[in-house]
């Protein structure tokens, strides 16, 4: 039995080797911040989620201890990794804002992307879109 346990604990490990050099390889091939983001966001969370799911394993099963530690970690690496990505996507698209608005499709309605573009004017304040879009 404990060779079952030892190979779901090595595929657990190599799983998380993989996705964090997948990870760590796509920030830095991939071409700009935007999509460089999801690298770490995303395989990296994976990969050390399967390092920290081996560990978890192993300890609760060769050790005899039960350690909520993992958790711990596994727990904030989900909270943090996609609230910093945000902050710095949504920094990147202010700081950028020219240049990347040329390169959106039509949102086929009255407004435009809500990241560019305020919210349109009601007809009391006598603004349409195009005059709030030249202020931001």
């Amino acid at each position: 039995m404990d060779f079952v346990f030892e190979m779901i604990v090595s595929v657990l490990i190599v799983l998380g080797g993989f996705f964090s050099v997948v990870g760590s390889i796509g920030l830095v091939k991939l071409p700009d911040l935007l999509t460089r983001l999801h690298a770490p966001t995303k395989a990296t969370t994976l990969g050390v989620g399967g390092a920290l799911a081996a560990s978890m394993l192993f300890f609760a099963v060769f050790e005899g201890s039960l350690t909520i530690h993992e958790l711990l970690i596994l727990g904030f690496l989900f909270l943090t990794a996609p609230i910093s990505a945000h902050f710095i996507a949504k920094a990147h698209l202010h700081e950028h804002a020219a240049e990347l608005r040329e390169q959106l499709p039509p949102t086929g309605r009255s407004r435009g992307w809500s990241t560019f573009d305020g919210l349109p004017a009601t007809e009391e304040e006598g603004e349409g879109d195009d005059h709030k879009a030249a202020h931001h």
